[in-house]
């Protein structure tokens, strides 16, 4: 039967951000705020002769983690369950990254730790222009600030009850994005001066940015109007077309657009949930 491993790892909603270019993959990243979510990306990843990938009940094949598999020189049979739309502002590929390296780890004995994993997913993250900081903030739970770019660039992890809903219209390309100069100018310009202490204020932060960015489709604007008229918190899931809102009358308001997604804030980040070194 030989070695297995089932691993789980969380997205992450960008609530704004600001690209930092430094002199490597591992300084170069975001300072920003987000949330990491209880939805993410699972792994089950069996030893094998040969690379198989399989995502949800078709048989697409996933390029990050081949890239994974190939940049550790491992062979594997590999299913993928992905919680949420992939591009759409919820960390998917991050999380996808951090669950296939930690099974991976898991599967071949190679003894990364939690700084190996997530350095060696965020350099392919950053290398192919998938995100810049979901990796840092998915690495653990909670609502993430982070004020460094790279894996280290977490300054605080704080843990609100409240529910969110979010609504999904489909992706950006976040490498067309992150690669724009013109458009990483407007953001930096947009970039929130305080810190967030509180879930309030991150919510006004990610708001703020939203409306000044430059970053908003269309679909958005009419839904936060809404959100905005019922008194409710709302922002842009970064980068996606999607909306994030706080609280259980979220849900209702949401409604009129789509089918909103029920979350809470992740209380952990990368978790092995079952194991056989038989």
């Amino acid at each position: 039967m030989g070695r297995s491993c089932i691993t789980f790892a969380p997205g992450h909603i960008s609530g704004y951000f600001k690209r930092i270019d430094g002199i490597s993959v591992q300084t170069t990243g975001s300072l920003g705020a987000g949330i990491v979510i209880d939805k993410g990306v699972t792994v089950e990843m069996h030893e094998a002769c040969k690379t198989r990938i399989q995502i949800g009940d078709d048989h697409t094949d996933d390029w990050l983690i081949r890239e994974v598999l190939s940049s550790l020189d491992v062979t594997a049979d590999v299913r993928v369950t992905v919680d949420m739309p992939i591009g759409a502002g919820f960390g998917m590929s991050a999380a996808g990254l951090l669950a296939a390296y930690s099974a991976a780890n898991c599967v071949f004995g190679l003894g990364l730790t939690p700084e190996d994993i997530a350095a060696a997913a965020h350099e392919v993250e950053v290398a192919h222009g998938t995100g810049l900081g979901d990796v840092a903030a998915a690495t653990g739970g909670g609502l993430v600030v982070r004020t460094h770019p790279g894996i280290s660039g977490v300054t605080t992890r704080f843990y609100p009850e409240e529910e969110f809903w979010t609504i999904s219209f489909g992706g950006i390309s976040t490498h067309d994005v992150i690669t724009s100069h013109e458009k990483m100018q407007q953001v930096a310009a947009a970039f929130p001066e305080r810190e967030p202490t509180s879930l309030a204020e991150f919510m006004e932060n990610s708001a703020s940015f939203t409306e000044k960015s430059g970053l908003m489709p269309p679909d958005l604007i009419p839904v936060l109007a809404a959100c905005k008229a019922a008194g409710i918190p709302a922002s842009m899931t970064m980068l996606g077309n999607g909306v994030f809102a706080v609280g259980p009358a979220a849900e209702n308001v949401l409604k009129q657009f789509g089918e909103p997604i029920l979350l809470h804030v992740s209380r952990s980040g990368p978790v092995i949930l079952e194991e056989n070194h038989v």
